[in-house]
């Protein structure tokens, strides 16, 4: 892949006996929306903290922005920001000291706190203690503490978890347009629908190992199957639903039949959910 952000070669790591990160490798490039999907203990915080240098591999290797991540962490960390599920805010602070703090880190200079809490939603809410800030708006502070330092790399996991819609939609517009503007954006997540609106691609990691890794689109098109849904209406007045699977030889007579023989109130099609190809990999959901 040209113009890589990150790239894993062959990627392990392992807990004495358990090797909970099994010689994983992929690419993702610069402005691109990469989600990693798994259920718990499948190995995603493990690789993220490869990634950035939490953890050194046991073997292989990861490479940001052409930096050797073991080598070089400190030259890393300049260069990408990070938000985790998990707020670590100085609650005592006020949002606008959480920021600040951090762009002095960052030997930051004209820092504008107001600007970039007006950019996550939190207008005029700067000078309120962290303590008294909602689980939505902590979030969205965290995502904008991730950006003080302009980040070419984005992590971020579940950034979206528990929020309210309005609070989620923010977040989802931010991750787009960091990516319009060139970051990459690593999105680890449980939520395969959140994945599906705003990944570019998506990895799924299972026991260690990526077992599928492509376009939402791509997944569902290889390995799901389309259906329509149709309620017809039996003489008694009760409602009867047919599922038709699509890209059968016997589909078109099927649906010839259904409609020439039977009261057809509705109909509409259904392709195949992330998640639904997630359990045919690893025969569990994201829990």
């Amino acid at each position: 892949m040209n113009d890589s952000s990150i790239i894993a070669d062959q990627l392990v790591y392992r807990y004495k006996e358990l090797t909970a990160v099994d010689h994983i490798s992929f690419e993702v490039a610069r402005g691109e929306v990469f989600s990693f999907l798994g259920p718990n203990g499948a190995g995603k915080s493990t690789t993220v903290k490869m990634l950035t240098g939490e953890l050194r591999p046991a073997q292989g290797k990861a490479t940001l922005l052409g930096i050797d991540v073991s080598k070089q962490p400190s030259k890393v960390h300049a260069q990408i920001g990070v938000a985790f599920e998990i707020a670590n805010l100085y609650e005592e602070m006020s949002g606008i000291e959480n920021l600040n703090l951090f762009a002095q880190l960052f030997g930051i200079k004209h820092f504008d706190a107001n600007a970039l809490l007006a950019r996550v939603g939190l207008d005029g809410r700067g000078k309120e203690h962290v303590s008294n800030y909602s689980k939505g708006m902590k979030q969205r502070l965290m995502i904008a503490r991730a950006l003080v330092n302009k980040p070419r790399i984005l992590f971020l996991d579940e950034p979206t978890d528990g929020l309210d819609p309005v609070s989620s939609e923010t977040i989802r517009g931010i991750i787009r347009e960091e990516a319009n503007n060139g970051t990459t954006v690593f999105l680890t997540t449980h939520n395969m629908v959140e994945a599906d609106k705003v990944s570019n691609r998506v990895a799924f990691i299972n026991k260690g190992k990526i077992v599928a890794l492509d376009t939402p689109h791509k997944l569902k098109q290889q390995y799901g199957k389309r259906a329509l849904k149709v309620e017809i209406e039996c003489p008694d007045g009760t409602l009867e639903r047919h599922d038709i699977v699509l890209d059968q030889t016997e589909t078109p007579q099927v649906i010839h039949d259904l409609f020439a023989n039977q009261r057809v109130v509705t109909v509409h099609s259904e392709e195949a959910t992330l998640e639904d190809i997630f359990i045919q990999f690893t025969g569990r959901g994201l829990t």
